[in-house]
């Protein structure tokens, strides 16, 4: 992957928040032509610094009132079988492989405290899940998500 400076940064940043912005829009506030706009997307997409573009539905950008990470520990050769049924609940917004104590680590929300207890115990009976932890998120001060 090769170095990309300050103006491969920019259109990034720009991409982030509204990846639907036109090649002529980023060119005008960036203050560069198209052609150099385009030529750096192409060459971003090409070295694997971007690798898809995403659509935001209100359902995920509405704040969920309960949301934490588990951490996750898995028996044997289970990680895809487990991560296969993870992707089943539609509490669980990303899933991470990891290394150290914990195989996985999962990031969940639901609307109410309750709603995310049950979800956890649910989670709990996948098999090959040996043990886990959670942590409840509180405040989020910063992330680098795009924001509607």
């Amino acid at each position: 992957m090769s170095k990309h400076d300050r103006l491969d940064e920019q259109i990034i940043t720009s991409l982030r928040h509204d990846a639907r912005r036109s090649i002529s829009d980023l060119a005008v506030s960036l203050g560069v032509s198209r052609a150099t706009v385009r030529s750096r997307i192409e060459r971003l997409e090409r070295d694997g610094v971007i690798v898809g573009y995403t659509v935001i539905l209100r359902a995920d950008a509405v704040d969920q009132r309960v949301r934490g990470i588990m951490m996750i520990e898995i028996e044997g050769h289970a990680a895809d079988r487990v991560i296969r049924a993870l992707g089943g609940f539609s509490e669980v917004s990303t899933i991470h492989t990891t290394n150290g104590r914990w195989d996985l680590v999962i990031e969940l929300g639901t609307q109410t405290l309750s709603e995310f207890d049950a979800v956890l115990r649910r989670i709990r009976l996948i098999p090959g899940i040996t043990g886990s932890e959670t942590s409840l998120l509180l405040a989020t001060p910063r992330t680098t998500k795009a924001r509607l």
